[in-house]
């Protein structure tokens, strides 16, 4: 029997069509909401519908209304106007062929839930009243780029970190600005706070460190033999720091005696949701590579269907939504789809199988049509209308999204490349991802060090810094599923959704692919799902 509820919105015919496992198309729904009786019109369109079928189809709809159903039928039958939430013709396959939920496992330390075969049980999903729901995007550069490339424009970008970043150190040592150091005499005590210049080790062994602010350089060495000197493995070009220290006899140089981060404060406390609600955190999808796993994706997309499922009322995507074009060496050998417009229009047709009263927020990545230069913008408007299922909000990389209360920072992770080169293998590698994670957030800048794998463009403020501490991290990038806890913050790189590629397996990567994580935003636990 049809449950009846108050249908003046798109998005409730959506969620009722949900609940008894059927997708429709945008104008079968806009059909349905413009009849006298959306209730009458809706429970006579699910009668009607032969039990085979997965879709209900705009002409469905309207032979219901032209047996009489719906006291408005003309009237329903002539609209045309964009309902708030779409769902789309390509539905996977029934996911009542199979049945029972899988077991779930939370927690920091959670397992993994196997969802491969859970797609059967219950009426689908049935998610919240939207009023309930809340979405604010911060940071978001979509349109606000100011960089013409000129040399003024990284000297105004970099001085921008150097004071954000400065400040929240400022508070923890009494720093004096270079020039005034060198006036100083020797033997006193004194601090620095800038943004690192060099680094290079000593005939001895020690540690040099030319630290920069906007008065110019000082020296300063760290002796190896200090129970802080692992810290300078650390130390990226370009990053902010404060140090501690005494002045040499001379007033030339400065014996370091402590070294800080602008880092996550140790009483940071994460702020969470005021009721149940659940948020899929994925990236790098990848359609139109040959390795584009399409039976998981369906499969991930069944289950949101499903009752277990009824929580998740948000989805968000770090990046990469298509393979690209001309990303890497022999890469059209790799391709499914060689056009980029073909494969976002064939990305927008798989969005198009997510529930329809799920909010979607995504921004782009390094395979993305978008500049690489960070920070990137959203998708320009032709891009934005191809990926108009959803009415998905579409924001720059990195942006800060705050949902329920909860803001979460999202950012492809090109940068973590960089931190895993760059750091020794006990403290930064693909397979444990969360881990440099962890130092971008003790580093409060997404992207600290300008160069080899980043590429920045200046603006007149550096987008990438982390002035407010989020509540969730999350990247992608990397291929690899890794989560947990650094100081409170959950971070959470997400795998993807693309089986090894030959140019993978010459660079040795082995991906985690098929993984989705959903999160609790009222206790930031974390369940695992697999769908391959």
């Amino acid at each position: 029997m049809l449950r009846v509820v108050p249908l003046e919105a798109p998005a409730r015919i959506v969620r009722e069509l949900v609940r008894h496992g059927y997708n429709a198309d945008r104008e079968a729904v806009t059909l349905i909401a413009s009849a006298d009786d959306p209730a009458e019109t809706l429970e006579a369109v699910v009668e009607a519908t032969p039990d085979d079928a997965l879709t209900i189809t705009t002409e469905q709809v309207r032979r219901v209304l032209s047996d009489g159903k719906g006291s408005n039928a003309n009237k329903a039958a002539s609209a045309n106007s964009n309902p708030s939430v779409s769902t789309g013709a390509n539905r996977p396959k029934d996911h009542s062929e199979t049945g029972g939920d899988p077991p779930e496992t939370k927690g920091d330390s959670a397992g993994i839930a196997d969802a491969s075969t859970a797609f059967g049980g219950g009426d689908g999903a049935d998610r919240g009243d939207a009023a309930h729901r809340s979405i604010e995007i911060a940071n978001d550069m979509t349109g606000r780029s100011t960089g013409t490339g000129e040399y003024d424009d990284f000297v105004d970008v970099f001085r921008d970190r150097f004071e954000r970043l400065s400040n929240q150190l400022r508070g923890r040592v009494n720093h004096r600005p270079t020039d005034t150091l060198e006036a100083m005499g020797g033997n006193s005590d004194a601090a620095i706070v800038g943004m690192v210049n060099d680094i290079r080790s000593t005939a001895s062994g020690h540690w040099l460190i030319e630290l920069e602010d906007t008065s110019g350089t000082f020296p300063c060495l760290v002796m190896k033999d200090r129970e802080f000197a692992d810290l300078v493995d650390e130390l990226l070009l370009d990053e902010v720091i404060a140090v501690e220290g005494t002045l040499a006899d001379d007033g030339g140089i400065l014996f370091v005696d402590s070294l800080y981060f602008p880092d996550v404060p140790r009483t940071f406390e994460p702020s969470t949701a005021d009721r149940h609600v659940q948020a899929a955190l994925i990236s790098d999808v990848h359609v139109g590579s040959q390795e584009f796993m399409e039976d998981a994706w369906n499969r991930f997309a069944n289950w949101l269907h499903t009752e277990a499922a009824e929580s998740v009322e948000y989805l968000l995507i770090a990046g990469d939504m298509v393979e690209g074009v001309g990303i890497y060496p022999d890469q059209d050998d790799e391709l499914d789809i060689v056009d980029i417009y073909d494969q976002y229009e064939a990305f927008a047709e798989h969005l198009k199988s997510i529930p329809g009263d799920i909010e979607i927020i995504m921004i782009p990545g390094n395979h993305d049509a978008v500049r690489l230069a960070e920070p990137q913008p959203g998708f320009d408007e032709e891009l934005r209308d191809i990926m108009s299922a959803h009415d998905a909000r579409i924001t720059s990389n990195p942006s800060t999204v705050t949902i329920e209360g909860v803001s979460v920072l999202m950012y492809h992770g090109v940068s973590l490349d960089e931190i895993i080169a760059e750091f020794p293998d006990e403290k930064a590698t693909y397979d444990e991802p969360e881990k440099p994670m962890y130092h971008l957030l003790k580093k409060r800048h997404v992207a600290p060090q300008y160069g080899g794998h980043m590429r920045l463009a200046p603006e007149e403020k550096d987008y990438l810094v982390i002035d407010e501490v989020p509540d969730i991290f999350h990247t992608g990038h990397v291929h690899k599923l890794g989560y947990g806890k650094y100081r409170n913050v959950l971070a959470i790189n997400s795998g993807c959704w693309q089986a090894q590629t030959d140019f993978q397996k010459s660079v040795n990567i082995d991906p985690d692919s098929g993984y989705a994580p959903i999160v609790d935003l009222d206790t930031l636990d974390t369940t695992i799902r697999k769908f391959f």
